[in-house]
Parts: structure tokens; C-alpha cells; sequence
């Protein structure tokens, strides 16, 4: 992987036909500023375009798959937050569009907390294989937008009203829950168990041509691209609309202080 800036964010390993893809800024919570991104499209895209890979196995380091986007890398750049959040919006449509449009399988492995662009990430890979140390918390409307443009790949894959329990409540909920609502393929118990289970998959793909492969994503992703191309415009407006609210900005002035944002009833709610 080619350095930015005299970073390696992400690395790529490219062994028996499977490239791995690894997050690997851990002290960030892997959170997806401009760096980081760069280098994930740039590895992917080199996955893709290789011949010899036959699948991309998306993972990390440290205790956090993935943060969402890094709003501290930007403001600190100069940034105001409606700069930052669109920017972070377009970076965010563009790695699904290219996790989505490969044609080679993408197979997610996770052993961390999931936030925020984390969930865009795996929504739009093909295989989530989840281990123990797994947390899930979709918590926009908690700072006052919503997750409206990672909604194109959670949509699709979410079942029944899970989608309308947990973008609302903002709750964290564990790999096995995350099985049952479709967000996440398979969970284990152990990381040794993940990694036989990614073993697995990785075999089964490894026995497959790549015409065959190709053929096989495109059914199953060709109706999620269908609805994200016809719908991607809008939830990024909407999103841009929501971070230049006076809303988000006093939520997002909370988050960053660490402190409750001003419509929080918990405090109000407990018992006396």
C-alpha cells in the first residue's frame, strides 16, 4: 500500500488468491478520514483490478472495526461541520459503491465495535462473519441526524422492524442479535472460531471461477444497486440537510465535549 502523507492506514495482502484488507489505524478507532479513506479505495480498487485475487476479506486492527467518520480530522483541518459531513457523506457513497460493484466477493471479518460508517462498510460487503468482541450501535438520531446514507446498504439486508427498533433507540446490541435482523451472516464464539469460519468461506470461494463468482454477486446484488443508484442524491441531501441544522450542531458540539445534548430525557426519566 502506498503511503499518504507518511501513513499507512490501511494494508493490503494479497496471499492464495485472497487480498486482505486491513484497517489499521487503531488509535482512531479506525475512523474514516481523508487518509484512511484514500488508502481503502486505493486497496480495493487494487484488489479488484487484480487478476490473481479471487475474493477480499475487509478487516482491522485494534478493538473497533470502524468508527464512522473522523469529524475531529476535519474541523481540525478548518473544516465547519457541514463541510466535514459531506465530504464524510461522498467518501462514505463512494467505498460502498465499490465494495457493492466488484465483482468479487467481499467478505467482512469483525472483532470490534460497529458504528456509524462502520455499519455502511458491512452492509455492503456480501459475507459478515462476526467475533465476540462485536458491539452494534446505530446512534445518529441520538446527535440529531439520522443514518440516512448508510441506510442504502442496511435497508436492503435488515429484516422485518429491526431497522425501525434500532436506527430509533440508538440501543447496542451483540453479534448473535445482529444475525437474527440480517446485518451480519455468521457469529462465533471465539476468534479461533472465526477465523476457521472465515477459512471456510474463503475455501468454498477459492473452488469457484471467476466468471462464476461475478455471475453469482451480480444476482445478488443487482437489486441493492439499483435502489442505492436511484436513491443515492437523496439521502445525501438529506443528510446535508440534517448536519446544518441547529440540531446536529448542538448535538455534535455534545458528542465532542462529551456531554448530554440538551433534548436528552434520561436524567428527567429515572426514578427519584
Amino acid at each position: 500500500m502506498s503511503e499518504v502523507d507518511g501513513e499507512v492506514k490501511v494494508r493490503v495482502d494479497i496471499d492464495a488468491g485472497v487480498a486482505t484488507v486491513q484497517l489499521d489505524a487503531p488509535e482512531k478507532r479506525n475512523a474514516l478520514g481523508a487518509t484512511l479513506v484514500g488508502q481503502l479505495q486505493s486497496g480495493l480498487r487494487r484488489a479488484a483490478d487484480d487478476p490473481q485475487v479471487r475474493a477480499i476479506v475487509l478487516t482491522h486492527s485494534g478493538g473497533t472495526f470502524c468508527a464512522g467518520a473522523d469529524l475531529s480530522e476535519a474541523l481540525a483541518s478548518g473544516m465547519s461541520v457541514e463541510d466535514a459531513s459531506s465530504a464524510g457523506t461522498r467518501s462514505m457513497i463512494d467505498l460502498m459503491r465499490i465494495i457493492i460493484e466488484t465483482p468479487k466477493p467481499v467478505i467482512a471479518r469483525i472483532d470490534g465495535h460497529v458504528r456509524a460508517g462502520g455499519f455502511g462498510l458491512i452492509g455492503a460487503s456480501d459475507i459478515v462473519l462476526a467475533g465476540p468482541r462485536c458491539t452494534f450501535a446505530l446512534t445518529e438520531a441520538r446527535l440529531g441526524v439520522a443514518p440516512s446514507v448508510i441506510s442504502l446498504a442496511l435497508l436492503p439486508k435488515m429484516s422485518g422492524r429491526a431497522p425501525g427498533r434500532y436506527f430509533l433507540t440508538g440501543e447496542t446490541f451483540d453479534p448473535a442479535r445482529a444475525v437474527e435482523i440480517g446485518l451480519v451472516t455468521e457469529a462465533f464464539d471465539s476468534a479461533d472460531a472465526l477465523d476457521d469460519g472465515v477459512a471456510t468461506v474463503l475455501n468454498g470461494v477459492r473452488r469457484a471461477s471467476p466468471q462464476g463468482l461475478a455471475a453469482s454477486k451480480a444476482l445478488t446484488t443487482a437489486s441493492l444497486l439499483a435502489s442505492f443508484a436511484a436513491s443515492a442524491d437523496q439521502r445525501a441531501q438529506e443528510s446535508a440537510a440534517l448536519f446544518a441544522s441547529d440540531e446536529a450542531r448542538a448535538g455534535m458540539t455534545a458528542f465532542l465535549s462529551k456531554k448530554a445534548p440538551p433534548w436528552d430525557l434520561t436524567a428527567a426519566a429515572e426514578p427519584s
